[in-house]
């Protein structure tokens, strides 16, 4: 299991479902004035922000680097695949980076991921991403937490310095109780994100920062959303 497929797995009980929705709700009112046909979802999760735009009319493609999303996407017959942007074909209107999408690349990964998804845009298309804030990351996401349910127990641990938050993610599954009784798996693994200065968007080769805007989803100024047009 990735450390992707491990979040894949722990998401839902880390009761993100409300900031979720709204991240939904505030993409969706900025993508309305651009009257788009056709969407890009990278980092496309279980795929709610494409069954909000496909009822809108828009068609939308979905990539995610964890394979347990995309089959989860295509349970529901929604267009997704297991890959990178940088192996993505097509073009479109507008593409969208939800929730934290652009934390988890470091500066050059993140350079190598913005020029790869202006190649994917038509002329004059629009890409939307939001990012962390310092204060999101240092005092929102930074800390301990634990969850359970009957059948599962989330342990997730992140810390902040240096720029970076490493959070410990260790999720116990409960096996076939008939096969095993009480036994548990165990499954551990590190995400990394990245914290990004706004001048790191600025002058890029694909595309034009065109607006910012700092909001808040857990407190106070945690989030930025980006706004960027194909130059």
């Amino acid at each position: 299991m990735t450390n992707l497929d491990l979040y894949a797995k722990a998401e839902h009980l880390l009761g993100i479902e409300e900031a979720t929705e709204a991240l939904y709700d505030l993409y969706r009112s900025e993508l309305d004035s651009y009257k788009i046909k056709t969407l890009l979802d990278i980092g496309c999760g279980r795929g709610g922000f494409m069954k909000r735009m496909i009822s809108d009319g828009v068609k939308c493609k979905g990539i995610d680097l964890s394979s347990v999303m995309v089959e989860e996407c295509k349970s529901s017959s929604l267009d997704a695949q297991h890959i990178d942007i940088s192996q993505a074909e097509g073009s479109y209107d507008a593409a969208v980076a939800i929730f934290d999408v652009l934390n988890f690349l470091n500066h050059d990964e993140l350079i190598e991921f913005l020029e790869a998804v202006s190649l994917r845009l038509n002329d004059d298309g629009i890409f939307i991403a939001d990012i962390n804030t310092l204060y999101g990351f240092s005092d929102v996401a930074e800390g301990t937490m634990s969850a359970e349910n009957e059948k599962e127990f989330l342990v997730v641990d992140a810390e902040f310095a240096n720029d970076e938050l490493h959070t410990k993610f260790t999720l116990f599954l409960k096996e076939n109780e008939e096969k095993s009784g009480d036994k548990y798996i165990k499954h551990q693994d590190t995400i990394v994100q990245y914290f990004h200065k706004i001048k790191t968007f600025q002058n890029l080769n694909g595309l034009k920062l065109i607006d910012k805007q700092t909001f808040s989803l857990y407190d106070t100024k945690d989030k930025t959303l980006l706004i960027f047009k194909k130059r």
